[in-house]
């Protein structure tokens, strides 16, 4: 079963555009970010995912029960909130290619919340707007076919780029709606998981919170597709997201004070236990001149940060 969607001009624009951007990313050569942005990153994703679905707590009252702090609210809202951290905490140990690990990943998200947890559906729902219909998913009798040709095409469309791939994934699913509830949260879960298995630069971006300040568009984009019997709008609302998102974080990602140490830091992550010249050195940080690569080096030799063999042209280091 063919899986419905168009590749517009728009669409390859946005993905340069996003794809230019994660070089930015990469090429900023700071240090991996924080434990503690980290862990605001992951806060503000929680809490805007779950405001989408309603979930009344704050972002402050996230932070209090990420800290195992004492929270009033409503308890089923500081239920879903404890559940999506643990959902979350595990992000980078789902197989994205499995339905298995999706089923998983649903059932810690809405574990005490509904019956049907980490189990497809056994009824056929719709969903409403006040006391209008404005989507009527498919009969639950053929989610599971479905859901196995949506991640056939998951696995089967290698060279398609994670960009859209993960937007068509996500609007796709909203569309099946494979569980009674939580698909809208799972689906921007299952999103993030993709772009962060291909980009390890999405583990510190909130897209989800971007998707929360146009929630409106959100919403509209999603009927649009279903109005038109494809994806395409949908992606490209995504790649927008994504795109506006991954602006937000290099804006406020500035190199910190960059010295012989912090540089051989960051030498180390890139170079591992492999042996490296000083012209590989400059390579990796491509701004520095032969003289202070070579002061790097010296530094490294002399603390003891650097096994150093050979010489003049011929030396190499490695990290020890």
């Amino acid at each position: 079963m063919k899986i419905p969607f168009s590749i517009s001009t728009k669409i390859i624009n946005l993905c340069t555009d996003i794809s230019f951007i994660v070089g930015q990313c990469e090429g900023l050569k700071v240090s991996p970010p924080s434990p503690e942005l980290r862990r605001q990153n992951r806060i503000r994703t929680i809490q805007s995912s779950l405001a989408i679905e309603g979930n009344r707590l704050s972002e402050s009252q996230v932070t209090d029960i990420f800290d195992n702090k004492r929270v009033i609210g409503p308890a089923k809202d500081i239920l879903e909130v404890k559940n999506a951290i643990k959902a979350y905490a595990l992000i980078r140990s789902y197989d994205i290619y499995s339905l298995k690990s999706m089923l998983k990943a649903h059932s810690t998200l809405m574990q005490d919340l509904i019956k049907e947890t980490g189990t497809l559906r056994s009824s056929n729902v719709g969903v409403f707007k006040g006391d209008n219909v404005v989507h009527m998913a498919p009969k639950y009798l053929m989610v599971p076919e479905l859901m196995d040709n949506l991640f056939h095409f998951l696995r089967k469309e290698r060279d398609l780029h994670a960009f859209i791939k993960s937007s068509i994934f996500h609007y796709e699913l909203e569309f099946i709606h494979p569980f009674s509830d939580g698909n809208g949260r799972i689906g921007r879960l299952w999103q993030s998981a993709i772009l962060l298995n291909t980009y390890p630069v999405f583990e510190y971006i909130p897209v989800e919170s971007m998707i929360k300040k146009k929630q409106k568009e959100y919403y509209r984009a999603l009927q649009l597709s279903d109005r038109k019997g494809n994806s395409t709008a949908f992606i490209e609302f995504m790649l927008i997201t994504i795109k506006d998102a991954m602006e937000d974080f290099i804006k406020n990602a500035r190199p910190g004070p960059q010295n012989s140490k912090t540089r051989l830091s960051l030498a180390k992550q890139n170079f591992g236990k492999q042996f490296f010249s000083r012209k590989d050195y400059i390579q990796f940080h491509k701004i520095i001149s032969s003289a202070t690569a070579s002061r790097d080096l010296l530094f490294g030799a002399k603390n003891k940060i650097l096994q150093k063999s050979g010489h003049k042209a011929l030396t190499r280091y490695r990290f020890k």
